[in-house]
This record gives C-alpha cells, sequence and structure tokens, in this order.
C-alpha cells in the first residue's frame, strides 16, 4: 500500500524558531522564578525586614480602630505586666500587649493585639520618655 504523506504547510525553519522562543520563554521564566524565589527567601529570614513588616501591620490594625499621628512610633512590648501596675497607664496591661510611643504628638497608645482593642491613650510627660498618668477627674 502506498504511504499518504500529509503535509501541514509548516516549513521547516518556521517550527524550528517556534521551538526556539518556546524554549527562551521557558528558560526566561525559570531563571525569573530562580531570582524571585531567593529575593523571597532573603527577606524571610532578615530579621530587619519581618520586623519592618510587622510594625507596619501593627499600625495597620491599630489605624483601623483609630486615628493615629503622622510619624513612625516606636513600639514596645510588655514583657512584665507585674512590674508596671505601679502606672495607671498599664493598670489593664497583659503580657503581650504593645505600646505605640509617638514622640512629636507626645501621645502612648496601649494595644491589645489579642483582642484587637485599645487599652488606654495616655499623654506623653515632658520630662520621662513614658506614658504619663492620665487624669480622668475634672
Amino acid at each position: 500500500m502506498p504511504s499518504i504523506k500529509v503535509r501541514l504547510g509548516l516549513k521547516k525553519p518556521l517550527v524550528t524558531a517556534v521551538l526556539v522562543l518556546c524554549a527562551a520563554a521557558f528558560l526566561a521564566s525559570v531563571s525569573i522564578n530562580v531570582v524571585l524565589y531567593r529575593q523571597l527567601r532573603t527577606f524571610e529570614s532578615d530579621p530587619q525586614i519581618a520586623a519592618q513588616r510587622e510594625t507596619a501591620a501593627l499600625i495597620a490594625r491599630v489605624r483601623a480602630l483609630m486615628v493615629l499621628p503622622d510619624e513612625q512610633p516606636t513600639i514596645a512590648t510588655v514583657t512584665d505586666p507585674s512590674k508596671l501596675q505601679d502606672q495607671e497607664f498599664f493598670q489593664g496591661a497583659k503580657l503581650g500587649d504593645k505600646v505605640l510611643i509617638f514622640t512629636a504628638a507626645k501621645k502612648a497608645i496601649l494595644y491589645d493585639p489579642a483582642a484587637n482593642r485599645i487599652v488606654d491613650v495616655a499623654p506623653l510627660s515632658a520630662s520621662a520618655p513614658q506614658p504619663a498618668q492620665t487624669n480622668t477627674s475634672r
């Protein structure tokens, strides 16, 4: 039986060019993914970048609850609430609470990340970098 050849109408140089372009696109894609993966691993392992991300996330959560001053706060974590109980500002503080200190605005905010609520806001005293006691009587 005679064989029948089906011609697709594609010429060999065109098929070769398409294959070369596909291979080049695949190699470029793999190369870009390798570079991006290495950058991601660097960001994940860098504690300074991780701290910046955590700070930005904390500020965003507090900003959703109240208007914040337009400055970068100093952030502290409550590690031993019993040592702070003599200060009125820290009366409701718990382990893990965050203190956002805005020095230019002279304001301190005690934030509970577990409950996602602001525990207290107080003005900073001029003489000490700690939150001043709040005066609720008028």
